[in-house]
């Protein structure tokens, strides 16, 4: 048997789900005939990491970004990197690490050992950003607009690889009037979902204001996720209706899909982006239509369905594709739902990011 490929992938923790639930996903699903993957973090924290190690795979507990300060010794933090990399005879280093530290490609290439980290947000901001990208052998970005705004000069490095997700964990869900956690609507209303963390980007109050000007009573409107912000408490005391429901945090996001006609996520274009956001994908994989601002991210989920898309903040621009929506016979909402979850079955699913990883980890050995 052909000795394997030893992949090591570094994050800071699994204390949230986000991106070690990606990382979890890639080890999990991996050709192992290939493939010898390991895991670095720096802590065993989180109900999540229970998960992680159930995986059955080797995992490093180490610090692999140093800091810089103080100047004068950070040679030999970043040399003790070098040395942990180095012993362990990686072959490749996959990088999840949400920051711009630009220490640990250094220490990856004064190993020998190919490098790529994952761009997952749309920031930059700083220097390290640069450099952190120059150390690197490639760089994963998950949408399209990211290649334009911060690689141009460097595009023989980029490899644009969408994140994945189980496909057989979704399904058309069978349209529901009352869920797990007992909310419940009518027949004859129009639901619609929206889940987020209710930050000011959100743009929640651009959805709640267009609900608010259609003025229909057999809206309604569930929105789904942690409602403890200054932000949330500001929406929930403006927007106080029968017909909207501020749920908080829940685990059975499936239960409120089935509630809904439409998922909406009205992101601004401001502040700190993602990347790609993996909501919508879910509520597409689940039969869900889904409308959706005009940002990174969002462009690339709905890219053939530009109708769908409206201008981010603009309550005018929502409230018209709302009606659209609204205003559709029932046959044609439910051919729209099955082209959306068509191509994002084709296009998101996690054994076509898993092919795309393997092959840009032997490209990156071979070259």
């Amino acid at each position: 048997m052909a000795k394997r490929i030893k992949i090591l992938y570094t994050i800071p923790n699994f204390d949230t789900a986000g991106s070690g639930k990606v990382v979890y996903d890639l080890v999990k699903h991996i050709d192992k005939t290939k493939f010898e993957p390991h895991i670095c973090c720096m802590h065993k924290r989180g109900e999540f990491f229970k998960q992680v190690e159930a995986l059955d795979v080797p995992i490093h507990i180490s610090r692999v970004a140093a800091k810089y300060r103080p100047f004068v010794t950070l040679p030999f933090r970043v040399w003790k990197i070098r040395q942990f990399f180095k012993r362990h005879q990686f072959d490749a280093i996959h990088s999840w690490h949400w920051s711009s530290d630009f220490t640990e490609p250094l220490a990856a290439k004064l190993a020998g050992i190919p490098f790529v980290y994952t761009k997952k947000a749309m920031g930059w901001g700083n220097k390290s950003w640069y450099w952190r990208s120059q150390l690197s052998s490639k760089i994963v970005i998950i949408n399209s607009d990211m290649k334009t705004q911060f690689f141009l000069n460097m595009t023989d490095k980029i490899q644009p690889i969408p994140i994945g997700l189980n496909v057989n964990d979704f399904g058309v869900l069978e349209k529901r009037y009352r869920n797990s956690d007992g909310y419940s609507i009518n027949h004859g209303d129009f639901t619609i979902v929206s889940i987020a963390n209710l930050v000011a980007v959100k743009g929640i109050e651009v959805l709640l204001e267009a609900v608010m000007q259609i003025n229909n009573p057999k809206l309604k409107v569930f929105i789904v996720g942690d409602d403890s912000s200054d932000y949330a408490i500001d929406l929930k005391e403006k927007y106080t209706s029968s017909g909207i429901v501020f749920t908080g945090k829940k685990q059975d996001i499936k239960s409120y899909l089935a509630l809904a006609d439409v998922f909406v996520i009205p992101t601004k274009d401001e502040g700190r982006k993602e990347g790609q956001p993996i909501a919508p994908i879910e509520a597409m994989l689940s039969g869900r239509i889904v409308l959706g601002s005009r940002i990174s991210g969002v462009k690339d989920i709905l890219a053939p369905f530009q109708e769908y898309l409206f201008k981010p903040g603009s309550v005018e621009d929502l409230k018209n594709k709302l009606e659209v929506i609204i205003q559709m016979e029932n046959d044609n909402r439910k051919e729209l739902a099955e082209q959306m979850f068509e191509f994002t079955s084709e296009n998101y699913a996690i054994e076509k990011s898993i092919q795309m990883h393997e092959a840009l980890y032997l490209k990156m050995i071979e070259s």
